[in-house]
C-alpha cells in the first residue's frame, strides 16, 4: 500500500497536471475564453476536532473548488441553492466594473438565491491578476462556503518575479465544533458576542495539533532548491493571522491580486478578506517543517488563540520525522504588525503603475465605534452594536442597487455625513457612557470619476480594536496610517503618495487610522464594512452610491433577466 508521502506525491502531481489542462483546454493566446462553472450550495456532513455535523457547501468540498482564470476571460458561475438558507456568493476583490449585479453581498447588490432557485455570475476578469477568492455574503454562511480564485497573467505575459516551479494555495480558515449559525443566534439572543472558533484551518484542516486530526492535516511536498508560489488567502471570519514556515523565509510578491516591491520576512500578518503571495525558496536540511498560523489581538478581548499547521515535506523525508515549529510573532506584537505593513508598497514599474489620485474632491472621515442598544430580552438588558460616524447601518429588505437602478423610493437616504456629528477625542481614555447610536440605511453619494480620500479612524468607545476594512467595486491606495488620532494639519504631509500599496481590504490600526485613495469611476451601489464578521453584523457598513457618468459606457449595465427577487 502506498504511504500518505506518495500519495501526496501523486495528488500534487495530478493536482498541477490538472491545471496545467484546465488552463490550456480553454485559453489560446489569441482570444480570451469563457470560463464556465457550476456551483450546487449543498449540505453535507463534515468530521473534524472529533466532532461530526452538516456543514453548508459548494459541490460538497470545504473548502469549496478553486476557480482557475487568466486576466481577460469572462466568466459565468451558475449557483443553484440546495441548502435551507437564503445564498449569495461574493467575489470577493474583483472589480465587476459596470457589472454590480455580479458582485454578490445580499441585499445589497442582489435578492439572495432562495432556496430550489438558481442565479449566474456572469462577470470579466479585466486589469487584474493573482490571488483573490469568493465566499458566501450572507449571515455567517462563508464560515464554510468559501475558496481561492487564482488569475494567471495574460498568455505569454510573465510574472514579474522569479517564475515558481509549483504554487499552492493556502486558505486559511475557522471551524465551530457547533452549528455556526446557531452560535450566532444564541449570541444575538443574549446581546453579547458569540463563541469563539474551536480551531483554526489551513485549506479546512486543523492540523496535528488539534484531536482526532492527523488525516485532518494539509501537505505540501517540495524537491530541494526549487521555488515554491503560495496563494495565500485569510477567509477566517473574525481573527487577522500571523503565518511563517519553520527555517524558512518568505518574499511577499503580491497582496490583494496586485505585484508589490519584494521583500523577505519570516511572517507575514493577514486580515479577514487579504490575500498575499510570497515566494518560498526549498533551500533547508531536507526535513519536515510546520506551516502555521495563529491570531494577531493587540486589544483586550478573547479569542481563539489556538495555532493550526500544515506540513512543509522535502521529497523523500519520511512521515515519522516530527516537523519544527516556526516562531511567530507574540499574539499582542504591535510593533511587527505596524511594521510589516510599512514594507508594503506597489511595484509602480512602468507595466505597473501606481496612479494614485494626488489631487483630492472629497474628502471622508469616518469614525469606528462601538455603542449598546436597549435589549429587554438580552442577558444585560442591552445588546452590542457598532457604528461609522455614530450611524448603525440596517440592511434594506430590497437590494440597494435594484432601488438605486429602478429609482424606488424609500429604500435608502444618501445622507452619510462626512465626517463624525460630533468631534471628540477618539483614542483617549475608553469612553463607556452616551454609547446610544443612530440607525440607518444612509449611503453616501459619490460623483463619476472624482477622487476620494477617506480616513478610517478606530476610536475608544468601549474599547479600541483593529479593523480590516473591505471595499467592494474598487482597489484603494492605503497613503498613510498612524496611532492615535489623526491630525489633518499634520498627518497628509506623511503620506506616501509614490508607491503606497494598493489593495481592496486594509487594517484600521487599534487606537489609530487609516488613509486611503481612490478614483471613483465605477458607477453603482458599492458595499463598504468591516470584515471582522462578528462587527459586520453588528452594523459596522456602510455603502458608496457612485453616479454614472456622462458617457453611455459609464452608466450601470442592466441588470441580468435571472437576477434573485426578494
Amino acid at each position: 500500500m502506498a504511504s500518505s508521502s506518495s500519495w501526496n506525491q501523486i495528488f500534487c502531481g495530478l493536482a498541477f497536471v490538472f491545471f496545467g489542462l484546465f488552463l490550456g483546454s480553454f485559453t489560446s493566446p489569441a482570444e480570451a475564453a469563457i470560463k464556465k462553472y457550476q456551483f450546487d450550495v449543498q449540505v453535507k456532513n463534515v468530521s473534524r476536532l472529533c466532532h461530526a455535523k452538516p456543514i453548508v457547501t459548494v459541490n460538497g468540498r470545504f473548502p469549496g473548488p478553486t476557480i482557475y482564470v487568466r486576466e481577460g476571460d469572462s466568466v459565468l458561475v451558475n449557483v443553484t441553492n440546495h441548502a435551507q438558507y437564503n445564498m449569495s456568493i461574493h467575489w470577493h476583490g474583483l472589480k465587476q466594473y459596470r457589472n454590480g449585479w455580479a458582485d454578490g453581498p445580499a441585499y445589497v447588490t442582489q435578492c439572495p438565491i432562495q432556496t430550489g432557485n438558481s442565479y449566474t455570475y456572469a462577470f470579466n476578469v479585466t486589469g487584474q491578476r493573482g490571488t483573490l477568492w469568493w465566499h458566501a455574503h450572507i449571515l455567517w454562511l462563508r464560515a464554510t462556503v468559501y475558496g481561492a480564485i487564482v488569475i494567471m497573467p495574460k498568455q505569454g505575459t510573465p510574472f514579474p518575479f522569479p517564475q515558481p516551479h509549483r504554487e499552492a494555495e493556502i486558505v486559511l480558515g475557522e471551524w465551530w465544533n457547533a452549528d455556526v449559525e446557531e452560535v450566532v443566534k444564541q449570541g444575538t439572543n443574549m446581546g453579547l458576542p458569540p463563541n469563539s472558533s474551536d480551531a483554526h484551518t489551513i485549506n479546512g484542516k486543523p492540523g496535528p495539533l488539534f484531536p482526532c486530526s492527523e488525516k485532518h492535516t494539509y501537505a505540501m511536498e517540495v524537491e530541494q532548491g526549487k521555488t515554491y508560489l503560495l496563494r495565500i488567502i485569510n477567509a477566517a471570519l473574525n481573527d487577522e493571522l500571523f503565518f511563517g514556515i519553520a527555517g524558512h523565509n518568505l518574499t511577499v510578491v503580491e497582496v490583494d491580486a496586485v505585484y508589490t516591491k519584494p521583500f523577505t520576512t519570516q511572517a507575514i500578518l493577514i486580515a479577514p478578506g487579504q490575500t498575499t503571495n510570497v515566494l518560498v525558496q526549498a533551500n533547508q536540511v531536507s526535513n519536515r517543517y510546520f506551516m502555521a498560523a495563529r491570531p494577531f489581538m493587540d486589544a483586550p478581548l478573547q479569542i481563539d488563540n489556538k495555532t493550526v499547521t500544515a506540513i512543509l515535506q522535502y521529497r523523500g523525508v519520511p512521515n515519522s520525522v516530527l516537523p519544527m515549529l516556526p516562531q511567530l510573532p507574540s499574539p499582542n506584537d504591535t510593533t511587527f504588525a505596524l511594521g510589516y505593513d510599512k514594507k508594503l508598497k506597489s511595484l509602480n514599474t512602468p507595466k505597473f503603475p501606481a496612479n494614485v489620485p494626488l489631487k483630492v474632491d472629497r474628502h471622508l472621515f469616518y469614525t469606528i465605534g462601538f455603542g449598546t442598544q436597549s435589549c429587554p430580552s438580552c442577558l444585560n438588558g442591552t445588546r452590542f452594536v457598532a457604528s461609522l460616524n455614530n450611524i448603525t447601518f440596517e440592511m434594506p429588505q430590497v437590494a440597494l442597487l435594484q432601488a438605486h437602478y429602478f429609482n424606488i423610493k424609500g429604500v435608502f437616504k444618501t445622507n452619510f455625513p462626512d465626517k463624525p456629528p460630533t468631534p471628540f477625542n477618539y483614542t483617549g481614555a475608553p469612553l463607556t457612557a452616551n454609547l446610544g447610536t443612530s440607525k440607518g440605511t444612509r449611503l453616501s453619494k459619490i460623483a463619476f470619476n472624482s477622487t476620494v480620500e477617506l480616513v478610517l479612524q478606530d476610536t475608544n468607545l468601549l474599547t479600541v480594536e483593529s479593523h480590516p476594512f473591505h471595499l467592494h467595486g474598487y482597489n484603494f491606495f492605503v497613503v498613510g496610517t498612524g496611532i492615535g488620532n489623526f491630525d489633518p494639519a499634520k498627518d497628509p504631509a506623511k503620506y506616501n503618495l509614490v508607491d503606497p500599496v494598493e489593495r481592496n481590504t486594509v487594517g484600521v490600526p487599534t487606537g489609530g487610522w487609516t488613509a486611503i485613495r481612490f478614483r471613483a469611476d465605477n458607477p453603482g451601489v458599492w458595499f463598504m464594512h468591516c470584515h471582522l464578521e462578528l462587527h459586520t453584523g453588528w452594523g459596522l457598513k456602510t455603502a458608496f452610491v457612485v453616479e454614472d457618468g456622462p458617457a453611455k459606457h459609464q452608466s450601470v449595465l442592466p441588470p441580468p433577466k435571472d437576477l434573485p427577487k426578494c
